[in-house]
């Protein structure tokens, strides 16, 4: 079926948990550091994947719910989970008496359009915390029929969530049916059809076959435990790492690990006369899981240490 364009992205209303957040990601353009350029680093649509993969907060607009004056916007941290199809659509996992599993259950030839929006905020403490956004935008349907076990399959396999258990075996929500009646949990389709990401890499646009094809980085599911470990217990191996780089520039800056993936780790330097930079350390190839990563994390302090 062919789809219209023009659904709003990125998406007009901010969430609005924190003004310190907000306020920090509207400095981005003119505070943020950004990277030094020559490193490697992930696709536009493997940052994006990662994202929805990861347990970053994410907000679901529905500009397109109908008897709606204004856009219908549910609370950050909703829906409970999330997973990428092969296809390349977004399951959601919602409450059934959501605006959106209700909306979703009501409209009629897949006309519902929604945005979701996820935010990336560091898990460590460090000016300008937000480290980027991404929009993906489409059209949303309640998961039906054969495909509710194969996409509950998938978000467990994913992100396991105890709400799962029995949902395969639960009907599907008839139209009309009253609230009473609503399943405690909904699974929904974000058809995408249009993606925009604005992160420490810079901004860009992102083709929706492009994210079917992406994987998510695999140290996603650990990069927030591990930061914060690294902040905690190795803050001085850290800062050693300004060796590494060739100048005496970083000397007596505070060193704060600010992002990690399977290519390398960001460390945000602060306090120097010149300000605040950012500074990429590629790991001598990519690693796949724990035991890698500390390869690689011992090759680099040592390295700096020599």
């Amino acid at each position: 079926m062919s789809r219209p364009h023009g659904i709003p992205l990125p998406s007009a209303r901010r969430s609005s948990d924190s003004n310190e957040t907000e306020s920090a990601f509207d400095d981005d353009r003119q505070g943020q550091p950004r990277p030094r350029e020559g490193v490697r680093q992930l696709t536009g649509a493997e940052r994006v994947r990662t994202l929805v993969e990861s347990n970053a907060s994410v907000s679901l607009t529905l500009p397109g719910a109908p008897d709606s004056q204004e856009p219908v916007e549910f609370g950050t941290g909703m829906p409970v989970a999330r997973t990428v199809t092969p296809d390349g659509d977004v399951i959601l996992l919602v409450s059934g008496e959501s605006a959106a599993a209700r909306a979703a259950a009501h409209a009629q030839d897949d006309d519902l359009t929604a945005v979701i929006e996820i935010t990336d905020v560091a898990p460590v403490s460090v000016p300008h915390r937000i480290r980027g956004r991404a929009w993906l935008a489409g059209w949303l349907t309640p998961v039906r029929g054969d495909d509710r076990a194969a996409c509950a399959a998938l978000l467990a396999e994913r992100r396991p969530v105890g709400e799962l258990l029995g949902l395969s075996e639960a009907p599907d929500l008839p139209l009309g049916a009253p609230s009473g009646v609503r399943p405690a949990w909904m699974l929904l389709r974000l058809e995408v059809g249009e993606i925009t990401v604005d992160d420490l890499w810079g901004a860009e646009h992102v083709e929706p076959e492009d994210l079917a094809a992406a994987e998510p980085d695999p140290m996603v599911a650990h990069e927030t435990e591990l930061l914060q470990h690294l902040s905690a217990a190795h803050g001085e191996r850290i800062a050693e790492l300004c060796g590494l780089l060739g100048s005496r520039e970083a000397d007596g800056m505070a060193a704060v690990p600010l992002a990690l993936d399977r290519l390398g780790l960001r460390v945000r330097f602060l306090g120097g006369s010149a300000g605040s930079f950012d500074a990429r350390f590629d790991f001598p190839e990519p690693v796949a899981d724990i035991c890698g990563l500390r390869r690689a994390m011992h090759t680099l302090f040592s390295a700096a240490s020599h």
